[in-house]
């Protein structure tokens, strides 16, 4: 059985700060690791990703604000937010692709008020 479990998500004010975990089992060998968001009314986009080899990429709203980081060894993956904004409002989505499929959290929930 895959499961990726979450946590982390809350009610913040804007400029505060949050941190996301991510722990996935099941999963024989993860080749990359993200985190994706989507707020109402939107399509769910990808905020960041990270590789086995620690090369991350960032949604350009995010650069400077998150961090991405991996523990290989524990199936882990967090991401740190700092100077929150309301507009970052929505249910953020742990993910791993195993080279032939993606698997998805069941969602935390974080919002940002003004």
């Amino acid at each position: 059985q895959v499961h990726l479990v979450e946590s982390g998500g809350n009610l913040v004010q804007a400029g505060g700060s949050l941190r996301l975990s991510c722990v996935a089992s099941g999963i024989f060998s993860i080749n990359v690791m993200g985190w994706y968001r989507q707020a109402p009314g939107k399509e769910r986009e990808l905020v960041a990703t990270i590789t086995n080899g620690g090369s991350t990429n960032y949604e350009d709203s995010v650069k400077g604000r998150f961090t991405i980081s991996r523990v290989l060894a524990k199936n882990m993956v967090y991401l740190q937010m700092h100077s929150l904004k309301p507009e970052d409002t929505g249910v953020f989505y742990c993910n791993a692709y195993d080279g032939r499929f993606t698997y998805w959290g069941q969602g935390t929930q974080v919002t940002v008020s003004s």
